[in-house]
């Protein structure tokens, strides 16, 4: 069981409580990503239901998220990182990203892994870089999916 922990920045929450989660939030800053525009609405909800999801909030609104999938002991995978565009610029981002590394069940994986298009100069910044051994790494795309 993966732990709930929350965060305070100011005006601003981070938690771990999947009942927080706001779905209808989540899935429009999902549409409008370069990443996430075609998923369905019950794809989403069911990677939420699966992942260790970090909900950022303004007062009572969601206006962030990172998803993590992990076994909470050897492996994770960063996803769905967002900020709401009219939040961006506050160093938010780079909050959420330290708070996710600083999570109980994140601290002592050996290994996390994300993809991004756009945003390798935030990543870099926590000690994320190429894989030092991409020769090692394979995916298996699903059209179907």
């Amino acid at each position: 069981m993966l732990k709930i922990v929350q965060y305070k920045n100011g005006p601003f929450l981070l938690s771990t409580d999947p009942a927080l989660v706001q779905i209808d939030r989540v899935c429009e800053f999902l549409a409008r990503s370069y990443w996430a525009n075609t998923r369905d609405r019950a794809t989403i909800i069911k990677s939420l239901e699966h992942s260790l999801c970090f909900s950022l909030f303004h007062e009572q609104m969601q206006i962030g998220l990172a998803r993590v999938i992990t076994d909470g002991a050897t492996f994770a995978y960063l996803c769905d990182v967002f900020i709401d565009e009219e939040f961006r610029g506050q160093g938010l981002g780079k909050w959420l990203v330290e708070c996710v590394l600083q999570h109980p069940d994140i601290t002592s994986v050996r290994r996390i892994l994300l993809a991004t298009k756009d945003a390798h100069g935030l990543y870099r910044q926590f000690g994320f870089q190429p894989p030092m051994q991409p020769e090692r790494i394979m995916e298996k795309i699903n059209p179907e999916a």
